[in-house]
């Protein structure tokens, strides 16, 4: 019992009723789905004044905290943000529905007719920091793969994410599907997060979305099966053959956008042959605007670079923060990326064909990009209409996590009256 709260048994609850959802949800008709998340978009809209008040009691608890001025950026709602959120659930919404679709078919010689099929995960965990828009993103791409989900914001998106999940219930409610299919956990309390990190018989998955220190925390003490959103610590390399033009734009872009993204560049590679030209005008062109470059021994002559320190490569700045270095070629970025790398997003800009080819197959990140900002690292611009994550590891899903992702598969076997000799 912690503030009058018996942890234990309320997650308990929660988790019990998830699961029930979760059997009803898996045979639900994707026009009931479609249907829900069109209704949750309409309440956003509709309730975006109460949604911005939510969010400003947020936005002061995060002042009060010393939250920086990155990670207020993703905690803030205003209208245009309500208005992507809106689209976001509009955009899964539209989507195909992922259960029951057939992924491989095929007939034995035994007589037998087998089909692969999608099907549900059944219970989702969400663990996630501040960004109250991830509570839509995760409630429409659970449903949307007839998931129940049980999510647990930041304490930092409190009052926002309770004020979105309203609209998520609301559009649940217009289709007589379960209102427990999405749920949230009511309490700041981290004791929460411990408790659904092994709650084996009601969740089959967990997600968490956020930095080192959670994700890490999850991966330590989860007995449920983890699907890991590691920090981003995104490389941009400018290769010796890279055009001028495309990489002062990417680059800008892919620091300066948004900070506070995962997708957000945070160390800087430059080829040994282009320092001299590309590289200076990169790195003045960033201090320009504002960004502290930390720089190896070779940039420190110019103008405004701040030594780096061994503790900022394999670092998520989440800050108008980049390191940068000098390597003799591409062998020498790959092999920087593999040291420091959290095997998210790395970026290669170059017209070298055979060069981007090394690579990106010698690189195993979840994202591999060539001349395009990092910044697109999102399964929204991927098409999938919003993502849970980025998944880093190597079983199940990996990149962005959208509604196909949140499947797994089942074999249906059909015969006429078929034994086996």
């Amino acid at each position: 019992m912690k503030d009058g709260l018996d942890i234990q048994s309320m997650m308990a609850d929660i988790g019990a009723r998830a699961k029930a959802a979760s059997a009803e949800l898996a045979f639900a008709t994707p026009a009931d789905k479609t249907a829900a998340l069109h209704a949750a978009a309409a309440a956003v809209s509709a309730r975006r004044t109460e949604i911005i008040a939510e969010n400003e009691k947020d936005m002061a608890f995060g002042r009060e905290k010393g939250l920086s001025d990155a990670m207020l950026d993703r905690l803030m709602l205003d209208d245009a943000r309500i208005d992507g959120i809106c689209t976001s659930l509009r955009s899964v919404a539209d989507q195909n529905d992922p259960v029951g679709a057939v992924i491989a078919e095929w007939d034995q010689p035994s007589g037998l007719h087998i089909k692969r099929v999608r099907t549900p995960l059944g219970v989702v965990g969400v663990i996630y920091e501040s960004r109250p828009n991830v509570t839509a993103d995760a409630g429409a791409l659970c449903l949307k793969a007839g998931n129940a989900v049980i999510l647990r914001g930041g304490s930092e998106s409190f009052h926002s994410s309770g004020a979105i999940l309203a609209c998520l219930v609301e559009g649940l409610k217009a289709v007589g599907l379960p209102e427990d299919a999405i749920q949230r956990v009511p309490t700041r309390d981290r004791e929460a997060v411990s408790e659904m990190l092994t709650m084996t018989d009601h969740i089959d998955v967990i997600v968490p979305r956020g930095g080192k220190g959670l994700v890490g925390l999850v991966q330590r003490e989860a007995r449920v099966p983890v699907f890991a959103h590691l920090e981003g610590i995104v490389h941009v390399y400018l290769d010796k053959a890279a055009d001028p033009e495309k990489a002062l734009k990417i680059v800008l872009n892919a620091k300066t956008r948004r900070t506070g993204i995962c997708g957000s560049a945070e160390c800087l590679l430059i080829h040994r042959d282009v320092v001299d030209t590309l590289g200076h005008g990169t790195i003045r062109a960033l201090i320009d605007k504002g960004v502290e470059v930390r720089g190896d021994a070779s940039l420190q002559a110019i103008e405004g670079v701040v030594p780096a320190t061994d503790d900022d490569w394999g670092h998520e700045f989440l800050d108008m923060i980049i390191a940068a270095k000098v390597v003799e070629d591409t062998d020498g970025a790959i092999a920087h990326i593999r040291q420091f790398g959290s095997d998210h997003t790395d970026c290669i800009v170059t017209e070298d064909d055979d060069a981007a080819a090394r690579f990106f197959e010698r690189l195993d990140s979840a994202i591999l990009m060539r001349n395009a900002s990092t910044q697109f690292a999102d399964g929204g611009e991927f098409g999938m209409g919003a993502e849970i994550g980025i998944a880093t590891g190597k079983m199940h899903a990996r990149g962005p996590v959208g509604a196909e992702q949140l499947t797994s598969f089942k074999y249906i076997v059909v015969g006429n009256g078929t034994v086996r000799s």
